[in-house]
């Protein structure tokens, strides 16, 4: 049976940390952000980390790199 492939788009976009939880990007994030609240360009600066149940299925996506 071939390798498991990881999955580019997800490992482009997430990491892993050291306890095993997920962080991604915030949304809304990129640009225009001159119609935008401060408090909501100052939000998106903190750690984003996604949800347990989202969480496993990324992983399953990167198994492929372990």
């Amino acid at each position: 049976m071939p390798k498991m492939k990881t999955h580019s788009g997800t490992k482009k976009r997430v990491k892993l940390t050291a306890t095993g939880k997920v962080k991604v990007s915030h949304a809304n994030r990129a640009h225009l952000k001159s119609n935008k609240n401060n408090n909501t360009i100052r939000n998106n600066r903190s750690a984003n980390y996604a949800p347990e149940t989202e969480a496993k299925r990324v992983k399953k996506r990167l198994a492929g790199s372990k």
